[in-house]
């Protein structure tokens, strides 16, 4: 069976760490005997129906084509070649709308509100709704924190030309800044074929508010809190069903994990810190397999 690991171009614009765990993947996996390919999505002269699964790993580059991502999804879907993760559930999670569907079926988010393209922003709204002096405002298409900034009530006037600008073309989200993300972190959740896997703690810098690392945030590797996880698990019980990898990002408020986001399409796996990851993603991945 013809498997293709699916990436991008530009692999190494995140740093090496990010480019050395597709690399330590596709070793592990040819190791065990699997034929697989690494593939860049957009690449034209890519002969997609070679292969019966497409695992999409490392398109990075998605959010900044999304009409043409979802055309590629449309091509693979009728090609009839497998994807993992599931078609259907890449299309859904390619917009933070999904974080409002999660909301209403009764489960944590971090509070959002819809900023949709064309309308007239209120700030002052979001403050009182919010309780608090500090938005978080984020495209709903997007990746690696871009185009996510800050704003705070001072600044409010002065940002709301910019804010009114970029939602004349597409629709954002505005969250109150989360004080747990200095403070304690954001933690990742890593599953695989729906199983619990490794769990990590991203500390952002000094002065930011962003935990990945190509943005100088570091790395914990951790023990998962029983009662977190559970919530966790719920999460993807519910969201990510049939999916071969899924990554719960979250932050804690009381006892409660509220979710950042539920990553389906092109999380970091963080395959390095732990020793059963490489493993665990193996044995999802192989009892997916026909055969």
């Amino acid at each position: 069976m013809k498997l293709a690991l699916v990436t991008y171009s530009d692999l190494h614009s995140y740093g090496s760490l990010s480019s050395s765990e597709d690399s330590v993947l596709v070793d592990y996996l040819t190791s065990k005997g699997l034929d697989l390919t690494v593939e860049v999505w957009n690449d034209p002269a890519v002969n997609w129906q070679q292969y019966e699964v497409a695992i999409l790993k490392s398109p990075w580059d998605y959010f900044n084509r999304i009409e043409e991502f979802m055309a590629w999804l449309d091509k693979i879907e009728g090609l009839g070649v497998r994807l993992l993760n599931p078609i259907d559930i890449v299309r859904w999670n390619t917009d933070k709308h999904y974080l409002l569907e999660i909301e209403k079926a009764g489960l944590p988010v971090v509070p959002s509100a819809l900023l949709k393209r064309g309308t007239e922003i209120n700030l002052e709204d979001l403050y009182t709704r919010f309780s608090t002096d500090k938005l978080i405002v984020k495209p709903t298409v997007s990746g690696g924190a871009k185009n996510t900034f800050i704003v705070t009530k001072e600044q409010a006037a002065a940002e709301l030309p910019k804010i009114q600008e970029l939602t004349a073309t597409e629709d954002f989200l505005a969250q109150p800044f989360m004080p747990q993300i200095q403070e304690e972190g954001e933690w990742s959740f890593l599953f695989f074929g729906g199983k619990y896997s490794h769990t990590l703690l991203k500390s952002a810098k000094s002065g930011d508010f962003r935990v990945q690392h190509f943005f100088g945030g570091t790395i914990h590797p951790q023990m998962a809190p029983a009662h977190l996880l559970s919530q966790a698990q719920k999460l993807v019980d519910k969201f990510a069903q049939g999916c071969l990898y899924a990554r719960v990002d979250g932050i804690v408020v009381g006892e409660e994990l509220q979710l950042m986001e539920l990553e389906l399409i092109e999380p970091f796996l963080f395959l390095h810190t732990n020793e059963h990851a490489l493993k665990n993603y193996y044995q999802a991945l192989k009892s997916m397999l026909p055969g």
